[in-house]
């Protein structure tokens, strides 16, 4: 693998960074999280401008035909710029989308890449994890079709989603569902989340009717769908941690640098360098772990599974400790409501929790390695 990016994904990152701050200022994000306001279409809109919707998928359907090594990129820059809104979600629906040979994902797919359509996966049973053997909600055959009931928890977005993805089972197999956000029978409550700029959603599902049509997938292509899927969105969410991190690191060195302790910058004592030079560290073990990932998850390298619970449970762990650092050298500043670090910190605690956390990722190591 090359251990630098090319000449043109460092251009779509500085392309990512420049719109990002343009359009996107932390004031700006903190105006969306005051009114709630954090889907709103002019955000969107931009985002769908540059292509970004779609970066990774083929061209035939709308994509720009890119890898997931610049998906990895522009979701980086979005955790450094803390941006809010459904990328992530729609990434992780789309990529569902484009796993499955059916009429719907086909004419889905070119609305959702160019920004007029957004949807998200409905994945997690109330009671159950990120595990697709603990999936239990059923589907039950009503003529001429189906009725599905049950409840999804931590689903993202749902409440500006045109289209929700649901994963449930057709007898004991699983199924990915289509069903429409205003269908009869399906309300969302929103989930008090930690992080102000991205909503998570409780939907439940009572007795809504689903035709023959609307599943998309079931048995072992929606598996596999769903698998791959997942890890993709796994990747955007390890992408964006590491993005969060990067701006922790650059902040506190240029705080540890100007603020000032007895006529002496705080960054000339060591017990502060020694802090900022362990953020550094972290920050790049994790930029190798998530685009190692990236890389053989482009090149079906053999251990790409692996290497994505490896790239998600490293930047959960480190995430974390790289926040409280942060805040840490920033001192009583880095506690306050008017500082960003908190916006950043609270970014990477909800991006470790999502598909699944440091102990949960290490299990599926464990399973791995014992296969």
């Amino acid at each position: 693998m090359e251990f630098d990016l090319s000449k043109p994904q460092k251009l779509l990152r500085e392309t990512a960074r420049a719109t990002l701050s343009r359009h996107f200022p932390l004031s700006r994000v903190r105006e969306w999280m005051a009114i709630g306001a954090t889907n709103e279409d002019s955000l969107w809109s931009t985002i769908a401008d540059q292509g970004w919707v779609g970066l990774h998928l083929d061209n035939s359907i709308g994509g720009l035909g890119l890898g997931l090594v610049e998906l990895t990129v522009v979701a980086e820059e979005m955790g450094r710029a803390c941006m809010p809104g459904p990328y992530l979600a729609t990434t992780w629906a789309a990529t569902l989308l484009a796993q499955i040979d059916s009429p719907k994902s086909t004419e889905l797919l070119p609305s959702i890449t160019a920004g007029e359509h957004k949807a998200t996966v409905a994945l997690m049973d109330q009671d159950g994890d990120w595990d697709l053997k603990n999936i239990a909600m059923q589907l039950t055959p009503s003529e001429p079709g189906w009725k599905l009931t049950g409840r999804k928890t931590l689903v993202l977005d749902a409440d500006s989603a045109h289209t929700l993805l649901c994963v449930v089972r057709q007898s004991s197999k699983l199924a990915i569902v289509f069903v429409p956000r205003k269908a009869t029978g399906v309300s969302c409550e929103k989930k008090r989340s930690l992080d102000a700029t991205r909503s998570l959603y409780d939907v439940a599902f009572n007795e809504v009717t689903i035709a023959e049509s609307d599943v998309l997938a079931v048995g072992e292509q929606a598996h596999s769908a769903i698998e791959q899927s997942i890890r993709v969105a796994t990747l955007a969410a390890c992408a964006e941690m590491l993005g969060a991190m990067q701006w922790i690191h650059e902040t506190t060195i240029e705080y540890a640098q100007t603020r000032k302790q007895f006529d002496r910058s705080i960054g000339s004592y060591q017990a502060v360098q020694h802090q900022c030079a362990d953020i550094h560290l972290m920050t790049e073990s994790a930029r190798a772990a998530t685009y190692y990932a990236a890389w053989a998850l482009t090149s079906n390298a053999p251990d790409a599974c692996k290497a994505i619970a490896i790239a998600k449970a490293y930047c959960s762990e480190v995430g974390r400790e790289v926040g409280h650092r942060g805040v840490q050298v920033h001192g009583g500043i880095g506690f306050t409501w008017e500082h960003d670090m908190h916006l950043f910190l609270k970014r990477i605690k909800v991006c470790e929790f999502l598909f699944g956390d440091a102990t949960w990722q290490r299990e599926q190591i464990a399973r791995l390695i014992l296969k």
